[in-house]
């Protein structure tokens, strides 16, 4: 197998061997020319309103409603630089994507189902990683959050059935979206611009309207507080202490706590995204139509995509001087999207819920219910009960504001759950699509959707027996729990594939560099030890009770 050239030495495009790429496990590559990226340029700002702005409104979802506010009221911002490490380490993993993406126009997925030792083993491994979206946890939230609405007071134990209806109407409600639109696409970049839109343009009011300027210092700064841990403090209560700052002083160094390791690790792992989804990007990429991609097609919707078409196996470009040179440009975009939209919205959408949560959770009434009745509510719910006991609003807007918080966290999780379903069935309808070589053969390039809506229905069907099994005998908190420490797996292991394919299958000119390798190895590390830290030996009762929830275990 010839080598491929490297960016000192471009392809001679004359050359007989110029098409020679390397040897994988599904068919080869076409070769066809990269095409001209338009120039980025703030007056087409629509032209940057892509993928980057789908996986924002994606990942600003559970994590950020569910668990982050949880981790801020208990121990103020002091842990929030755990996400500011979760977050930088996921650029890198995100634009690796983009990378592969823009090369050859298929999602990173078929990208590993090209290694050794194959299409059939790839899928069993990425059929057990993919267990966390099983659960569908955020329409058990979103239906918590409605039951709220709907009953003017949180949930409590006895409610568990009319919240399990309401589940179930949510989960047919995230499903309709994806029907319609041309390609499935253009509707998520819809839904989650506005979903972006809404939940941080009311979540930035409150906090500049009711939030202290203390709350907003200890939430910025927190992401900037390397080296604080969870421990207890004499009196047995859960404190965070920084163990540079107590080694500096002389002072003995504090014992880490892991008592609620299992929603400290769940926080780090959906801070930005994590899992799986983060894989998406690539797959928007090329559904956007960026580098290669706009050569391959996209999955087309069940109404109004009859002449959207998608290939079943990529195409390449040769690295000539002039592709080079158009590579640069639509590197620029993935550059972009990453540093100047998703990064930031990150940040913004874990500190914003977070803020309202440490001004408003202590005055929730939710701690007087007797434990029996309770119901495990999201932090989300919890503030929302808190801000219309807020002693310091005017008369007439805690009714108003109780109903607004409540919306905004719909906002949140709502169109989450419906990414968590499309997520599924696109990551595996374009595995059939292209592993499958009697699909290869006997489905032209407009019938991918029959394998998309198939797996929907199917999907659906086990979503249901899944929210059964959850909705009556766990809570919408354990059920986000398990989907989040199960992602840090996930990526951690997707890390280290995604960076053996960058530096094995694209041509040298367009490998990663050092500087980009070692942050995604660190993501690789960083999720892999947080999910030891949860999964440790002495901690078989926690596994035993996620094994309950999955319903693979009985009592």
């Amino acid at each position: 197998m010839a080598a491929l050239p490297s960016r000192t030495s471009p392809v001679d495009d004359s050359s007989p061997d110029a098409a020679q790429l390397p040897q994988t496990c599904l068919p080869p590559w076409e070769i066809a020319d990269l095409p001209v990226p338009q120039p980025i340029e703030w007056k087409h700002w629509t032209r940057l309103i892509g993928p980057a702005i789908v996986m924002m409104g994606i990942q600003i979802g559970g994590g950020e409603w569910l668990i982050g506010p949880e981790v801020t009221a208990k121990y103020g911002g002091s842990l929030m630089w755990l996400a500011t490490i979760a977050i930088l380490l996921q650029v890198f993993y995100n634009m690796e994507c983009g990378r592969y993406a823009l090369y050859c126009g298929e999602p990173i997925f078929t990208g590993f189902l090209r290694t050794w030792p194959g299409p059939k083993f790839w899928v069993v491994c990425f059929l057990l990683l993919s267990i966390g979206a099983v659960v569908p946890g955020l329409a058990f939230n979103s239906a918590s959050v409605l039951g709220a609405m709907w009953l003017d007071r949180p949930p409590v134990e006895a409610d568990r059935a009319f919240i399990l209806a309401i589940a179930y109407g949510c989960l047919v409600l995230v499903v309709l979206p994806v029907l319609f639109g041309g390609k499935i696409y253009n509707t998520l970049q819809a839904i989650m611009s506005a979903k972006v839109l809404i939940v941080l343009g009311c979540t930035l009011f409150l906090g500049v309207w009711l939030v202290s300027a203390e709350s907003w210092w200890k939430v910025f700064s927190g992401f900037l507080k390397f080296g604080s841990i969870p421990t207890t403090d004499a009196a047995g209560n859960s404190v965070a202490v920084n163990v540079l700052s107590a080694w500096a002083r002389g002072e003995a160094l504090p014992t880490l706590d892991l008592s609620g390791i299992a929603t400290i690790a769940g926080f780090a792992g959906v801070a930005g995204g994590g899992g799986l989804g983060n894989s998406l990007y690539s797959n928007y990429v090329r559904d956007k139509g960026w580098g290669m991609g706009s050569l391959v097609g996209a999955i087309p919707s069940a109404v109004g995509g009859q002449q959207v078409t998608l290939s079943h196996l990529g195409k390449v470009f040769l690295p000539t001087r002039e592709n080079l040179t158009k590579w640069g440009g639509w590197w620029r975009y993935i550059l972009v999207e990453q540093w100047v939209i998703w990064t930031p919205g990150c940040f913004v959408g874990m500190a914003l819920p977070a803020l309202l949560s440490m001004q408003f959770a202590s005055y929730s009434t939710l701690s007087q219910v007797p434990p029996k009745e309770r119901f495990g509510w999201a932090q989300g719910v919890i503030s929302a009960d808190g801000i219309r006991h807020y002693p310091d609003l005017p008369s007439g807007f805690a009714g108003p504001l109780w109903i607004l918080l409540l919306f905004v966290g719909l906002m949140v999780m709502l169109p989450s759950q419906m990414s968590v379903v499309e997520d599924v069935c696109r990551r595996w309808t374009d595995v059939i699509w292209s592993a499958s070589r009697r699909v290869r053969e006997n489905l032209h390039h407009g019938q991918v959707k029959f394998i998309y809506y198939s797996l929907l229905a199917g999907y659906v069907v086990w979503c249901c027996v899944s929210l059964y099994l959850f909705g009556m005998y766990g809570t919408p908190k354990l059920m986000f729990l398990v989907v989040a420490n199960l992602n840090n797996v996930a990526i951690g292991l997707t890390s280290f594939h995604l960076l053996w394919v960058n530096t094995h299958l694209l041509p040298p000119a367009l490998r990663p560099k050092w500087y980009q390798r070692i942050p995604l190895a660190g993501c690789g590390l960083f999720y892999l030890g947080l999910a030891a830290m949860v999964f440790r030996v002495d901690q078989w009762p926690v596994i035993r009770a996620y094994l309950v929830s999955l319903g693979l275990l009985a009592g």
